[in-house]
């Protein structure tokens, strides 16, 4: 597998390329599925991503909605990137503050399946709208998402791979969100 690849873009430049203003609504429809496939998936009651599971765990001693917490996440990571010069670029802050929103709405209105076979039609939909999500969002060059941005750093201050530098940062977060309580399933 080929190593990272950095487009070698500053946040400045990231707004300067072409079409611009298809570009944020590509972005911001992407990042609006990506919270709703994040409801889905938590509906779903099968399991959520490495992240979410933290994100449940959290909900269960923090007096915050599941969205309010996955914003907060969100910014405390991007701090972190900070000591590892890691500048984000606009669809890093966008991803903080609006997937954590449209994950809350999905929720609002999003019933519990009453079947196993509603829960796992649930659990695949999600899976399938997180892809597509990530294709959007992820598109348009305007940043990674603060999740995605602490790997991409740690390799570059560490010149171990992405993959490594994400994986062990995501056993991390299941572990922490597993003893809080979050959900780990398929």
């Amino acid at each position: 597998m080929a190593a990272y690849q950095d487009p070698g873009l500053t946040s400045l430049e990231q707004l300067s390329v072409g079409k611009l203003p298809r570009r944020l609504l590509q972005l911001v429809l992407g990042l609006a599925l990506f919270g709703w496939s994040m409801a889905m998936m938590v509906r779903a009651g099968l399991g959520v991503m490495p992240w979410d599971v933290l994100h449940q765990g959290l909900a269960n001693y923090l007096p915050f909605s599941f969205g309010q917490i996955v914003i907060g996440v969100g910014a405390v990571v991007l701090l972190l990137w900070l000591p590892l010069r890691q500048w984000p670029g606009l669809g890093t802050v966008l991803n903080v503050l609006l997937i954590g929103l449209f994950a809350d709405l999905g929720l609002s209105v999003l019933a519990e399946p009453d079947s196993l076979w509603g829960a796992s039609a649930l659990m695949v939909a999600g899976v399938v709208l997180n892809a597509l999500a990530g294709a959007l969002y992820i598109g348009v060059h305007l940043g990674t998402g603060p999740r995605d941005g602490i790997g991409i750093a740690l390799h570059r201050s560490t010149g171990r791979s992405v993959r490594l530098m994400r994986t062990l940062v995501e056993i991390g977060v299941v572990a922490i969100g597993w003893l809080l309580g979050g959900v780990v399933g398929v």
